[in-house]
């Protein structure tokens, strides 16, 4: 039975490259497939499970689940809230 809380290590990849490489990417393929918005989530939670599932923590499944729904996270806030700035600064 699943009682306790997995232990979760961070690493280099956590702290400095796994949600950049996640929004680069995104931004990538919503420029080279010409993604509507109400694609960009779907897209970012799908590359951040994949790379964080394979790459960043290869032998912890649900470390590697939860961190990759924390890079999309934060990579879609990264992009929502510049997006917004933008608008506001446009606006005012």
């Amino acid at each position: 039975m699943l009682t306790e809380f997995p232990v979760i290590h961070t690493n280099v990849w956590d702290a400095i490259w796994g949600v950049p490489v996640v929004l680069v990417v995104v931004l990538f393929i919503k420029w080279l497939f010409k993604l509507s918005p109400a694609w960009l989530s779907t897209v970012a939670t799908v590359v951040a499970l994949a790379m964080s599932i394979f790459i960043s923590h290869p032998k912890n499944l649900s470390a590697g689940i939860f961190m990759g729904f924390f890079y999309s996270g934060a990579a879609m806030g990264i992009i929502y809230s510049t997006k917004q700035s933008f608008h506001a600064y446009r606006k005012r």
